[in-house]
């Protein structure tokens, strides 16, 4: 194996066979040792944050590939840490979509002066490069079609994928009575066929969870979909 790159949550490797591993760490984004999903900085580390992680993933991811909605995923080893995945190109440096279904988080804190903090929301997507020394600053469809990062065709495609498995993490939380304010993706082409596909993770440390008004944390969020 050969690391290609090494992140906040996960290590990247290339295999032999051109596929890649995902492995998932026990790091998880926040301040002070707070969680939080939004945060561009490791905050704490929890044993068992990675295999949570990835067990939901795969819960999520598999239940995607089922639908027809086209992912990296290929396999999964949950005790391991180990997530292979197809090759995929990402979006100039890198992009995060933000599907929100209340306002929390970096959205109240922008726009306060004109909704309540978790007022619902009609599935708002939000594109954001990836860019910590910039915060991740949100980008529109023409900033994006400009700059050459994706063509206005390609964001329509990204922004009906969201909202697809925004829809359908969703309603899988809410058959154990959860409720999603907001969640996170990634997107990339596929090295082969050149379609935009969900690439990454889809786990409790992108996404802020509620039932009956009380946050829950990613761990206790696997153990609730996939104990």
């Amino acid at each position: 194996m050969k690391k290609v790159y090494e992140g906040k949550t996960k290590n990247v490797y290339e295999l032999e066979d051109g596929t890649f591993l995902l492995e998932f760490k026990d790091d998880m984004t926040g301040s002070d040792g707070v969680f939080d999903p939004g945060s561009n900085e490791i905050g704490l580390t929890v044993e068992g944050a990675g295999r949570a992680g990835l067990s939901l993933t795969k819960f999520f991811f598999e239940g995607l590939n089922q639908k027809g909605i086209k992912t990296h995923y290929l396999k999964a080893d949950v005790e391991k840490g180990h997530m292979i995945v197809k090759p995929a190109i990402i979006f100039g440096k890198g992009l995060e979509v933000i599907c929100r279904y209340r306002a929390a988080g970096s959205f109240y804190r922008r726009y306060g002066e004109y909704v309540e903090e978790g007022q619902k929301l009609d599935g708002f997507v939000e594109v954001t490069l990836k860019d910590d020394e910039r915060g991740d600053p949100p980008i529109s469809k023409d900033a994006l079609a400009m700059l050459g990062i994706l063509s206005r065709e390609e964001y329509e495609v990204l922004k009906n994928l969201t909202l697809r498995i925004g829809d359908h993490v969703k309603d899988e939380l809410r058959i154990k009575d959860l409720e999603l304010y907001d969640i996170k993706f990634e997107f990339g082409r596929d090295h082969e066929t050149k379609e935009i596909i969900l690439i990454d993770e889809i786990s409790g440390g992108n996404m802020r969870v509620y039932k009956d008004g009380n946050g829950i944390e990613p761990l206790e969020l696997e153990k609730i979909m996939c104990g």
